[in-house]
């Protein structure tokens, strides 16, 4: 795509600094935001930045090096790179981030090492990026972040609905076994099933402990069927023939799902478990998405959900990941235990249980999938505006956009 742009390399435009820390810096409950060289950004309770920067990681076993842009107090691992405009007169930060975003491929395709890829500092010094006007710079970067606040937006409130759905499963599903019984049933909003409140039941003995009355207690294996996914016809960059969505660890994140053949695959429903048997984020568990499971991750789909409904068997294997984390076998790449997560007990509620249970996490569950259709929705308008505008096929300097520093004066 033709530029309309001057294109000028990095060095001299922008500052390039790298975090100190230590992976195992990070704290669960830190006050400030961690950036690594994860996708995931963790948290911990030092901060050596204060201010607008893109965040770049400096290595990354495949090639895919996550980019965030953050404004704030923030640490970074000592591979992860700062990176901040020089002269903000002159070149807008968050016009560097969306800039950069199109050079990732590149990046993945020039970086060096073998086991691990590695960006250096004379690479990124060379990477060109185009250099619009100081208005344009700030209105590319005001249109694309509509989108990006828009997303991180649904993502908060996927959030409070994941923990208000995990709190739910405590409460129904843990709280029975802390010796002072599950309260007894009362109509779920279906009017079908019961809710969790009432006066406490008597508990009897099990191999968890003191469950309620008329609950059970039995291996996962018993109420669910486990399958491995499979290795899909054709490759990511040349989808063939076919409608079933395949689906990948990028995926479950929010990634375009790319399309493959239907024959001899394992095909996942909306309700069921999809885990990530394999890598880094091995044993963490999505739900609400349907498809061809690819060869990295696995399919629980229960077989009994009258009695231990989808969402109670989503629930129960995101209340245990972090127990599957510390069970995963393989030395150089980790891999879930799929023995050990198959022979754990899980409680079986009576079905009125069981089903109130569903009703009332069905509803949680649908507003987390239409959040993550939207964001969906959302991503792939950004990139397709991303290269039109940073190339200036779209030209914005005439549009009539109030940006932050416009605001401000």
């Amino acid at each position: 795509m033709e530029n309309r742009f001057q294109v000028l390399p990095l060095e001299g435009l922008v500052n390039f600094k790298t975090g100190k820390l230590n992976s195992n810096a990070a704290k669960p409950d830190g006050m400030f935001p961690f950036f690594t060289c994860s996708q995931e950004t963790f948290r911990t309770d030092t901060w050596s930045f204060d201010g607008e920067y893109v965040l770049l990681a400096g290595n990354n076993a495949a090639g895919i090096y996550p980019l965030k842009y953050f404004n704030g107090k923030f640490d970074a691992y000592q591979r992860t790179y700062a990176i901040n405009a020089i002269d903000e007169n002159a070149l807008v930060t968050r016009y560097v981030y969306y800039a950069l975003r199109l050079q990732l491929e590149l990046m993945k395709s020039i970086s060096t090492g073998v086991a691990t890829k590695f960006l250096t500092l004379s690479l990124l010094n060379r990477t060109q990026i185009p250099v619009p006007p100081l208005p344009t710079q700030r209105k590319i970067a005001a249109i694309l972040s509509v989108y990006d606040d828009l997303i991180e937006n649904n993502l908060r409130r996927i959030k409070i609905l994941e923990e208000m759905a995990q709190n739910l499963y405590r409460e129904w599903f843990t709280y029975p076994f802390r010796g002072t019984g599950m309260p007894s049933p009362k109509p779920s909003p279906s009017g079908r099933g019961a809710s969790g409140e009432g006066s406490p039941r008597r508990l009897v003995d099990s191999t968890l402990g003191p469950i309620p009355e008329g609950w059970e207690v039995v291996p996962l294996s018993s109420v669910v069927d486990f399958a491995k996914g499979r290795k899909p016809v054709g490759t990511r960059n040349e989808p063939i023939s076919g409608d079933v969505r395949l689906l990948l660890i990028d995926a479950l994140r929010g990634g375009e799902p790319q399309f493959t053949a239907p024959a001899r695959l394992v095909i996942a429903g909306t309700r069921d478990t999809i885990m990530v048997m394999d890598g880094g984020s091995s044993c963490e568990v999505a739900q609400g998405f349907s498809g061809a499971v690819g060869s990295t991750l696995g399919r629980f789909r229960t077989t009994k959900a009258d009695r231990f409904s989808p969402h109670a068997l989503y629930r129960f294997l995101e209340e245990k990941v972090d127990e599957f984390k510390s069970k995963n076998i393989g030395a150089a790449i980790p891999h879930a235990n799929k023995d050990y997560i198959l022979t754990q007990m899980v409680p079986l509620p009576p079905q009125n249980i069981a089903l109130g249970f569903h009703d009332y996490l069905e509803p949680i569950q649908g507003t987390i999938e239409i959040l993550k259709t939207k964001n969906t929705t959302l991503r792939r308008t950004r990139d397709l505006l991303l290269p039109r505008l940073i190339s200036g096929e779209v030209d914005v300097s005439e549009l009539d956009i109030t940006v932050p520093e416009e605001a401000e004066e």
